[in-house]
């Protein structure tokens, strides 16, 4: 870099108080970050040649630490509760010099990158990290700058992220040592006591979240995005583990993104430069695309290999059920450049029901897909968290609501309002069991939900009889191509029929129950949609 655009750099991460540092590392490429990371004992290579590494005690994100500073922005425009959690300026001030002073002295990773593929909303960052492995996975994440913008940038928002670094629940105004803090106002994001990277992607999302809705009226989305050989564009949406990465990187298809979108009067644009993927009990015969991608730069957290060998065993999830790989959009082939699609045709809902009573895939009205929008429903299995020993029904907002500052009925609102004038469809699809709950049924093949998604975006199910479903007053086709017709009908699939019915009550009532703090928000339309059991 030139030593003109080394002075601005410099200047720019003088200008918020860090002068002290004992290095700076401007933009490291991806070996030299890997070369730094082994060198500090962050992580290993594995025979992959990805860089493994552990997060340390937090293996997830730590909702319930997450905070946005309360203001004259923020006081009236963020839907404050157990979700968005308002903290006082003056404490955002006391961990940011602690943080300042605690950099004194340091080793530091400095990444500039954008967000957002569409010019339009385009957003400029600067992340600041103590570890090489953080400022890796920025890179792989966020959009790369091309080597000639690296000296111009003069960045909007600006991360720091200092695993080691502990804040004072007694004085500091927080819950715990660890924290991740926004202040919208003066566009910078405080995180420390964790290493689980996916705080970082996660606060430039909430602030997307806040943003694109609030000012632009852009629906900002927790979805995937692929498009088809015939230019039609899907979305899906979905919570951790429902296959939201999996099912839209398709060989068949060509990925827009794995997580993180924007829609708004032209087309779905990703936020992001990379993938962020699950890999727990990873498979390459049934996802190829994500296996290849675990190559040199990409970053595994919290894996272990078989003995006496670097080797990963995908099954091994003895540290956490959540874990990871981040690698750039680019190691999945069939990519498009820039990541953007036109106008979403269809629209996928996906839930995990353990309770193994919602079809595979059934056709929602506009009311439903409002409905279901805002309920974002999946299902805990047993085991994959302390003290759940039976299925759990999991409500989560938009399917994203620890991102979402704004009240959840204003993003089904926009997707409504898109949905109609663009005469989307939108479907339902159970990635979870059929044939009894988690435990007695059997989960739903993927070639089968591959197949039924299929069908829906090549318009084979347009031709076929759609019946009622009973129990939540869904939309079923009576037939599906490549898949077994007794499956489509959950009920068909139960042995003891009495038992389907009442675990079918059971989880409609839950859905009731989730909406009753939504009732006075929602207009008549998303009321509607709750499911109404006939029988």
């Amino acid at each position: 870099m030139e030593q003109a655009g080394l002075k601005s750099l410099v200047a720019g991460i003088e200008r918020i108080g860090i002068n002290k540092a004992k290095n700076i590392y401007w933009n490291l490429s991806p070996a030299e970050l890997v070369e730094h990371a082994i060198r500090n004992g962050e992580g290993i290579l594995t025979n992959d040649a990805a860089l493994a590494c552990d997060t340390g005690r937090f293996t997830g994100r730590s909702p319930e630490d997450k905070f946005f500073v309360k203001d004259e922005l923020t006081k009236d425009s963020i839907h404050w509760g157990d979700i968005n959690h308002p903290i006082d300026g003056k404490y955002f001030d006391v961990i940011f010099h602690k943080m300042l002073d605690y950099s004194e002295g340091k080793e530091l990773y400095v990444r500039d990158a954008f967000v957002c593929a569409d010019f339009n909303y385009r957003k400029s960052l600067r992340v600041i990290t103590t570890k090489a492995y953080h400022n890796l996975f920025s890179y792989n994440m966020f959009m790369r700058p091309e080597l000639s913008e690296l000296q111009y940038i003069d960045p909007e928002y600006t991360i720091l992220c200092f695993p080691d670094f502990e804040a004072n629940p007694t004085t500091d105004g927080v819950r715990s040592k660890n924290f991740s803090i926004i202040d919208l106002r003066r566009k910078v994001i405080l995180i420390g006591g964790t290493a689980y990277t996916g705080e970082i992607k996660k606060s430039i999302f909430s602030i997307l979240n806040f943003i694109l809705p609030h000012q632009h009226q852009v629906l900002s989305m927790h979805a995937s995005a692929n498009i088809g050989k015939d230019g039609k564009v899907a979305v899906f949406f979905g919570l951790s583990g429902t296959g939201k990465t999996t099912l839209s990187a398709d060989p068949d298809k060509f990925l827009i993104g794995d997580d993180e979108h924007g829609w708004d009067d032209k087309g779905v644009f990703n936020f992001e430069g990379g993938c962020y993927a699950k890999v727990a009990n990873l498979n390459p015969e049934a996802e190829p695309e994500i296996y290849g991608a675990i190559k040199f730069g990409s970053v595994l957290e919290n894996v272990r290999c078989f003995p006496y060998s670097r080797d990963v065993d995908y099954t091994d999830t003895s540290i956490t059920q959540n874990t990871r790989v981040s690698y750039p959009i680019e190691y999945i082939p069939n990519t498009v450049h820039p990541s953007k699609g036109g106008l979403p045709a269809n629209i996928f809902f996906l839930t995990a029901d353990a309770f193994g009573v919602l079809p595979p895939i059934s056709r929602l009205t506009p009311a439903q897909a409002m409905y279901h929008f805002i309920s974002g429903y999946t299902a805990k299995v047993a085991g994959t968290e302390e003290g759940i020993n039976e299925p759990k029904p999991v409500f989560s907002a938009c399917f994203g609501a620890p991102f979402m500052p704004l009240h959840p009925t204003v993003y089904a609102n926009l997707l409504g309002e898109k949905m109609k004038k663009n005469k989307v469809n939108i479907w339902l699809i159970n990635t979870g069991w059929t044939g009894g709950v988690y435990g007695t049924g059997s989960r739903i093949k993927l070639k089968f939900t591959r197949a039924m998604i299929t069908a829906a975006l090549e318009g084979k199910l347009e031709q076929v009889n759609f019946k009622k479903e009973p129990f939540f007053g869904l939309m079923v086709p009576d037939m599906c191509p490549n898949v077994p017709k007794d499956i489509l009908l959950p009920y068909n699939t139960w042995k003891d029929k009495e038992g389907y019915k009442l675990t079918a009550e059971k989880l409609s009532d839950a859905f009731i129950k989730n909406f009753e703090v939504f009732k006075t928000y929602a207009n008549e339309e998303i009321r509607a949609g709750a499911p109404v059991i006939t029988t």
